[in-house]
C-alpha cells in the first residue's frame, strides 16, 4: 500500500470507527432487541429444554414442572425474576403475579411437582400457559413487532388482532406521520418566501437577516419549546394581546393542543428549510429568468416553469430533513401537546424508562425507522430535482 493510501486510511479510520461505534452498532443492537427473546431461555434453561422436547399435546411431563419450580426459586434468590416476570406478563397479563407467587412457594412445594404447582395455582394446569412458555423459549420472537402493529400471537402461535384496549399503535404511527407531514408542509410554505427574500437582498442586509434566522437555530430546543409553553398559556402574552386588541373576548385554549404542537415544531424546524433553499436560490443564475421574460413568459409562468424547478433540490433537501426530524420529536409534543398529540417517540421513552420494556421500545423504533426510510425513498422518486426539460416554456 502506498504512502498516500496509508495516510488516507489513517485520516478516514477514526471517522469510520466513530460511525460504526455511534451509529452502526446501536442500530444493530436495536434491531436485535426488537426481535430478541432471551428472558425465558436465560432464566429457565432446564424448563425451556423440557418444553422443547414436549409434543405440545395436553400438559408437559413432570420434569418440566420440577424444572420450573426449581428455576423460579433460584431466580428469586438471585434477584433475577424481574425481567422474566415482565416478559411473561407483557404477553399475558397476570402472569407476573403467578411467577412471583410460585418463586416464593419453594418451601411448600414437593414432588410430584405437577400436582403441587396445580394445587398452588390452577393456571399451571392450563396447556395454553405451557404453550406460551414453549414459544417464548426460542431465541427470537415476532411478538414486539406484531404488538407495534396492533397484532398479537395466540397460544397456538397464530397472528391475531390485539385486544381493543391495546390497539393504539397503528393510530399512533398515523398521528406521527400526519403531524410530521403538516409540519414539513408548513415549513416549506413559510421558508420558501423567506429564503427567496434573503437571496434577493444586498449582501449586507442578507447577512443580518441570516443572523436572525440562525440565532434561534442555535438556541436549545428545550428553551424554545418552553418559551412557547409560556406564550400560549391562557394567561400568557398571546392571549393577553388577543384580548387587548378585542380579537377575542375570553382567553383561547392554545396550550396542550395540536395547534401548539404545530406552532412550536415549525418554529424549531424552520431553519432546516431556509438554509438549503437559500443556498440553492443564491446559486441560480438570473439569466434564466431574463431569458424566459424575453420569450414572452408572464411572471407567474416564469416562476412555475423556470424558478421553481431550479429550486426543487433545495425544497427536497429541506423537506426531507424537516420530516426526518419531525417523526422523532419528543420534547416539543410532550411539553405543549395534549394526550392525543403525543408521537411515537413519547411511547419509546415510556417503554424505556417507565415499564422497562426494551423490546417494545426497540420494535417501535425499528418500525419508525423502516417507515421513515420508505417514505423518504418514495419522496426522492416522486419529487425529482432539476431536469433539463423543466426549462421548456
Amino acid at each position: 500500500m502506498s504512502r498516500v493510501n496509508l495516510l488516507a486510511a489513517a485520516l478516514i479510520g477514526p471517522l469510520l470507527i466513530l460511525v460504526v461505534a455511534s451509529f452502526v452498532v446501536p442500530l444493530l443492537v436495536t434491531l436485535y432487541t426488537a426481535v430478541g427473546d432471551p428472558e425465558i431461555r436465560e432464566s429457565l434453561p432446564r424448563t425451556a429444554a423440557a418444553v422443547d422436547a414436549w409434543d405440545g399435546v395436553g400438559l408437559p411431563p413432570e420434569e418440566a414442572y420440577a424444572a420450573v419450580a426449581a428455576e423460579l426459586a433460584a431466580a428469586q434468590e438471585a434477584q433475577a425474576i424481574g425481567a422474566l416476570s415482565r416478559r411473561l406478563n407483557f404477553e399475558q397479563p397476570g402472569l407476573r403475579a403467578l411467577v412471583l407467587k410460585t418463586s416464593r412457594a419453594k418451601a411448600s412445594l414437593a414432588a410430584p411437582y405437577k400436582d403441587a404447582l396445580i394445587a398452588l395455582d390452577p393456571r399451571w394446569g392450563d396447556p395454553e400457559l405451557w404453550q406460551l412458555i414453549r414459544r417464548g423459549a426460542g431465541a427470537l420472537t415476532p411478538l414486539y413487532l406484531l404488538r407495534s402493529l396492533d397484532l398479537t400471537l395466540t397460544p397456538a402461535g397464530d397472528v391475531a388482532h390485539a385486544a381493543k384496549d391495546d390497539t393504539i399503535f397503528v393510530s399512533l404511527f398515523q398521528r406521527t406521520f400526519e403531524i410530521s407531514v403538516w409540519v414539513t408542509a408548513l415549513c416549506v410554505l413559510l421558508g420558501y418566501p423567506v429564503a427567496w427574500t434573503l437571496s434577493t437582498l444586498p449582501q449586507r442586509w442578507a447577512n443580518l437577516a441570516m443572523a436572525l434566522v440562525l440565532i434561534p437555530f442555535w438556541t436549545s430546543i428545550l428553551v424554545r419549546t418552553t418559551a412557547w409553553f409560556i406564550l400560549l398559556q391562557r394567561e400568557g402574552p398571546v392571549n393577553a394581546f388577543l384580548q387587548a386588541t378585542r380579537i377575542v373576548d375570553a382567553p383561547v385554549t392554545m396550550i396542550f393542543t395540536r395547534f401548539a404542537v404545530y406552532v412550536a415544531m415549525v418554529h424549531v424546524l424552520l431553519p432546516f428549510v431556509i438554509l438549503p433553499l437559500y443556498s440553492v436560490m443564491k446559486g441560480i443564475d438570473p439569466v434564466y429568468m431574463r431569458a424566459a421574460a424575453s420569450l414572452g413568459a408572464p411572471e407567474w409562468k416564469r416562476f412555475l416553469r423556470v424558478y421553481l424547478p431550479l429550486t426543487m433540490p433545495g425544497v427536497a433537501a429541506g423537506a426531507v430533513m424537516v420530516f426526518m426530524l419531525s417523526v422523532g420529536f419528543y420534547v416539543t409534543p410532550a411539553l405543549v401537546g395534549g394526550a392525543n398529540d403525543q408521537m411515537v417517540s413519547y411511547f419509546i421513552a415510556f417503554f424505556t424508562n417507565d415499564t422497562i420494556n426494551w423490546g417494545m421500545a426497540a420494535a417501535l423504533a425499528t418500525l419508525l425507522l423502516a417507515m421513515t426510510a420508505i417514505l423518504v425513498v418514495a419522496a426522492r422518486l416522486l419529487v425529482p430535482g432539476f431536469r433539463p426539460g423543466a426549462l421548456k416554456l
